[in-house]
């Protein structure tokens, strides 16, 4: 693992968001402290890996999570959902980052304890701004307990 750990899960199934979001790190020299993962199945099994018997599970927790919602396999709600139900991640701070603005999306997001949603801007340019800012605050300013 790199020397910085894991700081940043990016859940993002679409490989051209994805690459967005990583262009943005390396600009901030984030790059090799995040961790990209395509689907929910994948988001899941690296939050709660499985443990071999009589073995603790390696535990890889990032800082800050930022969750797509339209995933293949399990979608971004249902990781949402166990990210906040499990006493070990409820305090990790989940950014909802999707192309939606539907409503109803925007308040299931916030009922299953979403820490902020942010519909995806289309241009590029506010893309990479959003993601610098989003990355800048709960990266820099935020306090989680514990630190």
């Amino acid at each position: 693992m790199n020397k910085c750990g894991i700081e940043i899960m990016i859940v993002e199934d679409n490989p051209s968001d994805a690459e967005l979001v990583l262009r943005v790190f390396r600009k901030h020299h984030l790059a090799d402290c995040c961790v990209v993962l395509k689907d929910g199945v994948e988001a899941l099994d690296f939050l709660f890996p499985e443990s071999a018997p009589g073995e603790p599970a390696a535990r890889r927790l990032p800082k800050v999570v930022f969750l797509d919602l339209k995933l293949p396999r399990v979608d971004g709600f249902e990781v949402l959902r166990r990210i906040k139900s499990e006493e070990s991640t409820k305090n990790i701070p989940v950014v909802i980052l999707t192309s939606s603005n539907q409503e109803r999306d925007i308040k299931e997001a916030y009922d299953l304890g979403a820490n902020s949603f942010v519909s995806k801007p289309i241009k590029a340019e506010e893309f990479n701004q959003a993601v610098a800012e989003l990355t800048a605050y709960w990266l820099k300013l935020n306090r989680l307990p514990g630190q």
